[in-house]
């Protein structure tokens, strides 16, 4: 059995969490790699360069993760594929007031000190990633989805899934 079928992805820190950690380090300030290779030298730089660190996050062998960054390996299965996806590049909400369908989006916004104050009162308060999900997503509502109050009037966007997020301070 290869090793990508033994090992299971162990639980890991909240997206959100790890966005805020980021931010105050101010390390996260181009857009996601897409090429496998590209994605597994992102999350090694992320994790100070282990590439233990890297195979224990994505669920999957050091040497498979060596490999890779060798361009030895080049096509991720499935599964180690998904991992890189989640760990690397997606950002989901779905849409209610709204004919617009949920769909995976890439966002760029500010968001008012109002909020900023509320994520990072939580963060001090060792908040759960799930207590972080509604204020950030309603956040987002405001200043991206309903353009400060100036349309889509009762748009509601709730948090899916997030692979890849950054704050900037």
């Amino acid at each position: 059995m290869s090793d990508h079928k033994q090992q299971q992805p162990t639980p890991r820190r909240g997206k959100v969490l790890e966005a805020l950690a980021r931010a105050e380090r101010k390390l996260f300030t181009r857009p996601a790699p897409k090429s496998a290779k590209a994605r597994m030298k992102f999350l090694r730089t992320r994790e100070g360069g282990s590439t233990a660190a890297v195979a224990e996050r994505l669920g999957t062998s050091r040497r498979t993760v060596e490999r890779y960054l060798a361009g030895k390996l080049r096509t991720p299965q499935k599964r180690l594929q998904a991992a890189l996806v989640e760990e690397t590049a997606y950002f989901g909400f779905t849409c209610t007031g709204s004919s617009d369908d949920g769909r995976e989006r890439y966002i760029t916004t500010d968001i008012s000190p109002t909020y900023v104050k509320q994520i990072l009162d939580l963060q001090v308060a060792d908040a759960t990633e799930e207590d972080l999900h509604p204020i950030v997503a309603e956040a987002i509502t405001e200043s991206y989805f309903t353009e400060w109050g100036t349309r889509a009037d009762g748009l509601r966007a709730d948090f899916t899934s997030v692979s890849s997020i950054s704050f900037r301070f």
